[in-house]
């Protein structure tokens, strides 16, 4: 019998000054017992950082061929496809394919620096891709709000991300490593 996944629920209420965005957003994140803390966490930032109304997690590290948060039209398009850590090129140039908008997060530090220097050339051509970077040690902090019930308050000004919980507040400013040229 295979581990179950670990549930976490949060009530992220999310202002984001910097796009006019404001909603309480209920949440379910299912934690893949091969995912780690500093992963689920990172998942839950990019969900802050990008949240919309119908954004949502996708299957998790099992599923392949899906997003590890996503958020599609009334007819079931993709308009936006977001993959954590350092994803091959070949699926994210096939994700390019099929969503109007390609996220990638990096939580690594080095790593990510080392596989952007790899790939960098190739991924450059892709006009619908964002490269963003999250530093490893805010991740970290991060970790310290996971509750298995959780209220946190994510207000993004300025470029800069304040995770708050009752009791911390964790402050990250994301790198842009690159993005899409505004039309």
């Amino acid at each position: 019998m295979s581990p179950k996944a670990t549930i976490y629920k949060a009530e992220l209420q999310v202002s984001d000054l910097d796009r006019h965005y404001y909603a309480t957003h209920d949440l379910v994140l299912a934690q893949h017992p091969s995912e780690t803390e500093n992963r689920l966490m990172a998942r839950l930032i990019a969900f802050a950082l990008f949240a919309q109304e119908r954004l949502e997690f996708g299957r998790g590290l099992s599923n392949e061929d899906e997003p590890d948060l996503c958020l599609r039209d009334y007819t079931g398009d993709i308009e936006l496809w977001i993959d954590l850590g350092q994803p091959d090129e070949s699926r994210i140039r096939k994700a390019s394919s099929r969503a109007r908008q390609v996220v990638v997060v990096n939580y690594s530090g080095n790593a990510a620096a080392i596989w952007w220097d790899k790939n960098a050339n190739a991924l450059g051509r892709l006009k619908n891709l964002t490269v963003v970077d999250l530093d490893p040690d805010s991740i970290e902090a991060a970790v310290t709000l996971l509750q298995r019930s959780m209220r946190l308050t994510a207000m993004i000004q300025d470029g800069e991300l304040q995770l708050m919980s009752e009791s911390a507040t964790i402050a990250m400013t994301p790198g842009w490593r690159m993005r899409p040229a505004q039309s």
